[in-house]
């Protein structure tokens, strides 16, 4: 029995909020693909600065850090997997202290063209894949053949963040998003922003199963599944 899978790439680039990690990981599951969330890569960075006891805006002694730092991360889209120095550190990266420092950590040049060229290796590999991020179709993979921009409300996105990190103060978390946004867009390196070539993807009325949807419309569109027989053992 055959089945469709993905080749090539799908760059899935977009805010905190706008569901990019939830609908990657689904899409790359569906299309038998792996998956990369380059976010979880910063955040480990950022946990290694932290544990040095080094301050995330001393961007000599952050790439000093980030340099000796050994960041693994699985593409199994059901069974993602975050290492920091052969320690797994998937929940730790998700803690307020590591939400705050990564964005001082991920603006630092150096630190950014480590981790990049870290996830364009993993890209090369064999496979098709989903990799989700804030410069994917910009930097780590601009001749992607399907790039994709998601956006949303900012209530919209600011609910669903605290959804994800168990918090109820909706005020604070909105004032977390503003911030990272206003970071995220304004550092030199790689700064976020849509691809010109990018398909922007309003998430806001939209559930998780719907956006999957559309982007596997998009998939097929391009002309990125190819046929596979299904293991049988």
């Amino acid at each position: 029995m055959e089945y469709a899978r993905l080749r090539g790439v799908v760059a899935l680039d977009g805010p905190s909020g706008t569901g990019k990690s939830t609908v990657a990981r689904r899409l790359a599951a569906a299309l038998s693909a792996r998956y990369l969330d380059t976010g979880a890569m910063y955040r480990a960075a950022a946990l290694a600065v932290l544990r040095a006891g080094v301050d995330p805006e001393d961007a000599a002694a952050v790439l000093r850090v980030v340099e000796a730092a050994h960041v693994d991360v699985g593409t199994d889209p059901c069974a993602p997997t975050v290492r920091l120095d052969g320690a797994d550190v998937a929940a730790e990266i998700r803690r307020p202290a590591a939400t705050v420092a990564v964005s001082p950590v991920s603006a630092v040049p150096g630190v950014r063209a480590l981790l990049v060229a870290q996830q364009q290796g993993i890209i090369a590999a064999a496979g098709g894949i989903v990799v989700e991020g804030r410069d994917i179709g910009t930097v780590v993979a601009p001749d992607a053949p399907l790039k994709v921009f998601l956006t949303a409300a900012p209530a919209a996105r600011a609910h669903r963040r605290a959804r994800q990190d168990g918090v109820s103060d909706l005020e604070q978390v909105r004032r977390s998003v503003e911030r990272r946004d206003r970071l995220d867009s304004t550092r030199t390196a790689s700064p976020l922003r849509r691809a010109e070539d990018a398909v922007e993807l309003d998430t806001t009325d939209l559930d998780a199963a719907t956006v999957v949807r559309r982007l596997s419309g998009l998939v097929a569109q391009r002309g990125l599944l190819v046929a596979a027989e299904r293991d049988r053992t």
